[in-house]
């Protein structure tokens, strides 16, 4: 039981890695990305499958890490979905490279590669590989230039990104 423990560690702690073609921004302030997040789009995973109004808000966990709940509502099952977890970062804290759990002691990347400096008004994230993407913004819905063209930034690194779904928050 122990060996089995310690490979899926190893397996799981792989996942705390950089896609191809993905760097993180630098000069990251993380007092000005704490709070609330819209996911304004995302590639499909299970564990949101199906979720609308979704959001994220990030406050300061007593332990230096940051505490993350994500929010959304199912329509199938009539009801308000959450998660919690924490994330540390995985370099220096001025780089938007961290790692995030939300299950016990296994970590997966979190990547803000794309993000507004001036305003931190939206970022673009991804997790370990490019079959992870969200687009959040500090609003419920991002004006459509600039929605066009965080997506094309994403795509020219190499993401799926004609598989998005565009999140529902009317």
């Amino acid at each position: 039981m122990k060996k089995l423990v310690a490979l899926l560690a190893l397996l799981v702690g792989g996942c705390v890695t950089l896609p191809e073609n993905v760097r993180p921004v630098s000069d990251f302030r993380l007092e000005r990305y704490l709070g609330t997040w819209y996911e304004i789009a995302r590639l499909d995973h299970p564990f949101e499958r199906g979720l609308s109004h979704v959001t994220a808000q990030y406050s300061l966990r007593g332990d230096g890490g940051v505490r993350v709940v994500n929010r959304g509502y199912s329509a199938r099952d009539e009801k308000w979905k959450q998660a919690e977890g924490r994330a540390y970062f995985v370099d220096d804290p001025q780089t938007g490279f961290l790692k995030v759990s939300f299950f016990g002691p296994f970590y997966g990347s979190y990547v803000v590669f794309e993000l507004d400096h001036a305003n931190y008004a939206y970022a673009v994230v991804s997790g370990p590989d490019t079959s992870y993407l969200w687009i959040l913004a500090r609003e419920p819905f991002m004006d459509e230039t600039l929605r066009k063209e965080l997506v094309a930034k994403a795509a020219e690194r190499g993401f799926k990104t004609e598989g998005l779904i565009f999140v529902e928050h009317e």
